[in-house]
C-alpha cells in the first residue's frame, strides 16, 4: 500500500516540476504522511532526478545571474532548517511540514484571490528576503520551497519561460546543496536510494503528463483544486 500512495506523491513531484508547482505540496503531504522526518531525504534524490530532467528544457530561458540574488537568503533558511530537523521528533516534523504547507497554501491564496495587496507585498524589499529565508527553510524542513520561490519570481513581472528557467536553476543548486545535510542527519542511505530507485519512473511519468496537461488545463481552476486539497493536507498532519 505504501508503495502505490508513494507512486502518487513520485508522479506529483513530477507534475510540480513541468509547472504545476502547487501540487508539490500534495506530494510533501503524501510522503510526510508515510514516512515522517525521514520523508525529507528520502524525497530528495527524487527532486534532484526531476531537477536533472527539467533543466534541458528551460537552460535557454532565464540565466544563474537572477539565482544568485536568492541564493544567501536561501543559506541561511537552509542552516535554519537543519537546525529544526536535528531537534524534532517525526511527530514534530509533520506539524512543522504541515504548518508549512498551509503557509504557501495562504500565501498563494492571497495572489489568487486579492491580487492587488499581493502585488503591493511583493514589490517590498523585505519580502524579496522573506522569500529566500522562508524557501531555505520550507526546502529543508519540508521539500516545499516552489510555490514560494515562484511567488516571489512572479512578483517581478518575468515571462513566463524565464521564471521557468531562473526556477528550474534555483532548485537544481539548492537541493544539490541540501545532499550534505541529509546524509549528515542519516535521512538519506542506500535503502532510501534504492525505494528512490522504484519511485524515479513514476517522476517521469509525471514530468511527461505534466508538459501536456500545463497546455490543456486552466492554470487558474487547476491551482484552486491544489489549493484545496493542500489545505487538508496540512490541516491533517497538523491536527489528525
Amino acid at each position: 500500500m505504501n508503495i502505490g500512495f508513494a507512486c502518487v506523491a513520485a508522479l506529483c513531484v513530477g507534475l510540480s516540476k513541468a509547472g504545476f508547482s502547487g501540487i508539490s505540496l500534495i506530494s510533501v503531504f503524501i510522503f510526510a504522511d508515510l514516512f515522517g522526518k525521514n520523508s525529507v531525504g528520502l524525497v530528495l534524490p527524487l527532486l534532484i532526478v526531476a531537477d536533472l530532467f527539467v533543466y534541458p528544457s528551460f537552460r535557454a530561458h532565464g540565466s544563474w545571474r537572477q539565482v544568485w540574488g536568492l541564493l544567501a537568503p536561501a543559506m541561511v533558511g537552509l542552516a535554519i532548517g537543519w537546525w529544526v530537523l536535528v531537534v524534532i521528533d517525526d511527530q514534530q516534523a509533520k506539524w512543522g511540514i504541515g504548518a508549512s504547507i498551509l503557509l504557501m497554501v495562504g500565501v498563494q491564496s492571497l495572489r489568487l484571490w486579492n491580487t492587488e495587496r499581493f502585488d503591493a507585498l511583493a514589490h517590498s524589499r523585505p519580502f524579496g528576503i522573506s522569500a529566500g529565508v522562508c524557501g531555505g527553510m520550507a526546502t529543508m524542513i519540508a521539500n516545499a520551497a516552489g510555490p514560494v520561490v515562484q511567488l516571489y519570481l512572479i512578483s517581478k513581472r518575468l515571462p513566463k519561460m524565464e521564471l521557468l528557467g531562473i526556477s528550474s536553476r534555483f532548485f537544481l543548486l539548492i537541493n544539490v546543496i541540501k545532499l550534505p545535510f541529509n546524509i549528515q542527519l542519516q535521512l538519506i542511505d542506500k535503502n532510501t536510494l534504492l525505494f528512490n530507485a522504484l519511485l524515479i519512473p513514476a517522476v517521469g511519468i509525471g514530468i511527461f503528463c505534466g508538459r501536456s496537461f500545463v497546455r490543456h488545463v486552466p492554470q487558474q481552476i487547476f491551482e484552486a483544486l491544489v489549493l484545496g486539497f493542500s489545505t487538508l493536507a496540512g490541516i491533517k498532519l497538523c491536527f489528525f
